[in-house]
């Protein structure tokens, strides 16, 4: 079987990884850590994410989640009021109280997350304490967790980041001579279904994810452990995971054709599995992603496109379009770069003349800088996206890249599809 074309991957003599990199540290346009429920709620079927914070956080969660009045997600708010924010209440009476009705109306809850927030943080409410005698007080039924997902610590992604950190010391003890593969970032769970049977194919396995659908059936870690990260945002999770012995593959991100190649070739290689094999039980899939891709090559070819930094695959995303789709990169914003989980994404992505890799945000200058070079797409956050449409810039949320389905050889052409959408609208509105 022939299979759709193969980009050779490597470490490429123009890459970026000795580009300067303008780092900035000022006033940063993001959603808040707590966005990553949106996700992390739709995954883990069993789990339930109580949010203790304010109405604003209440509003925020439900206006981004699209949530129904009448509907019934796995998340809520423990609304905190003025008086607890005061000092007249006793916080973690009420907050027993409210945990107790819940679990009494959810008997399908097997891990509760009590999630931090802004007031959380700053009134200094212990929520570790709360849930460790949680924890006892409803202890086998449920687990009870805590993290953060205060925009004060974290942003937008990083909540699911320190999500999953807090579970790494609930994963069961993998055996020291018993191998697996733990792939750590969520997935839409067709991906997962994707993704799991080429591994089985290439006898690639066992092979956990995290994390998983049920958190009754949690992924066990240990020396034997080889991990591939899905997403670029699960640094912390990463260093966790090390700590209990797991080793990291290096790989690209598996994001458009030739980086979810790279992605399950670097796992094929730690099982010695052949190349040819792997281009063999690949092939259908890359022939669909690859003429998936030949139908928005003429929309996006040449056009230029400029990142402000938000989720941390922004320096993925550029690789794959610049390589895939031929759209010019002007500058690449990232909120983070972790030198060694994207080391293999710096050396694809192409270092072209003129282009602009940051880390942080000044959003001030940034703008300044996005303005004076007038790209052809902008991607950012919802807060810059309207400002910028009435200046007559087109633009892609950034947000939209996060929530949906982008991973893997199928989902190519739905991911170039995210950025043809804007640029084919624009068209028709200066017709």
């Amino acid at each position: 079987m022939s299979g759709a074309p193969v980009s050779t991957v490597g470490s490429s003599p123009s890459g970026c990884q000795d580009l300067p990199v303008l780092k900035e540290r000022g006033q940063r346009e993001v959603f808040c850590g707590l966005t990553g429920i949106i996700w992390l709620h739709r995954k883990m079927q069993d789990a339930f994410f109580l949010i203790v914070g304010s109405r604003t956080c209440a509003h925020l969660m439900q206006s981004a989640a699209g949530v129904m009045i009448f509907a019934e997600p796995r998340f809520g708010t423990a609304i905190m009021e003025e008086k607890d924010l005061a000092g007249m209440a006793d916080m973690h009476e009420e907050l027993d109280r409210v945990v107790g009705r819940l679990l009494s109306r959810r008997p399908d809850i097997r891990t509760l997350f009590l999630v931090g927030s802004c007031p959380s943080e700053v009134i200094k409410l212990d929520l570790a304490k709360a849930a460790e005698r949680l924890g006892t007080i409803h202890a086998p039924r449920v687990r009870v967790l805590s993290y953060s997902g205060s925009g004060i610590e974290t942003t937008f992604t990083e909540g699911e980041d320190t999500c999953l950190t807090a579970m790494v010391p609930e994963l069961p003890e993998a055996p020291a001579d018993e191998r697996s593969l733990l792939v750590v970032g969520t997935m839409a769970d067709v991906v997962e279904d994707q993704m799991r049977r080429i591994f089985d194919a290439l006898e690639v396995g066992p092979v956990h994810f995290f994390p998983p659908r049920s958190t009754e059936t949690l992924p066990p870690v240990g020396p034997g452990t080889r991990v591939l990260m899905a997403q670029p945002w699960v640094n912390e999770t990463m260093a966790a995971l090390r700590k209990r012995g797991a080793v990291r593959i290096p790989a690209p991100y598996p994001f458009g054709v030739e980086g979810s190649l790279a992605w399950i070739m670097a796992a094929a290689e730690a099982w010695s599995v052949p190349r040819d094999r792997v281009l063999e039980v690949t092939a259908r899939a890359r022939e669909r992603g690859t003429a998936a891709l030949a139908r928005y090559r003429e929309t996006l070819e040449g056009k230029r496109i400029f990142f402000f930094p938000d989720s941390q695959i922004e320096i993925p995303l550029a690789r794959f379009l610049r390589r895939e789709l031929g759209m010019r990169p002007v500058e690449v914003g990232t909120p983070f770069l972790h030198r060694e989980h994207m080391g293999a994404e710096l050396d694809l992505l192409p270092a072209d003349d003129g282009l602009v890799l940051s880390e942080g945000q000044d959003v001030e200058r940034q703008l300044d800088r996005a303005f004076a070079a007038g790209p052809d797409i902008t991607v950012c956050g919802l807060g810059l996206a309207n400002p910028l449409e009435a200046r007559g810039m087109t633009t892609k949320w950034a947000i939209e890249l996060v929530f949906t389905p982008i991973h893997g050889f199928d989902q190519a052409g739905d991911l170039a599809e995210l950025f043809a959408r804007p640029l084919r609208r624009r068209g028709l509105l200066e017709v």
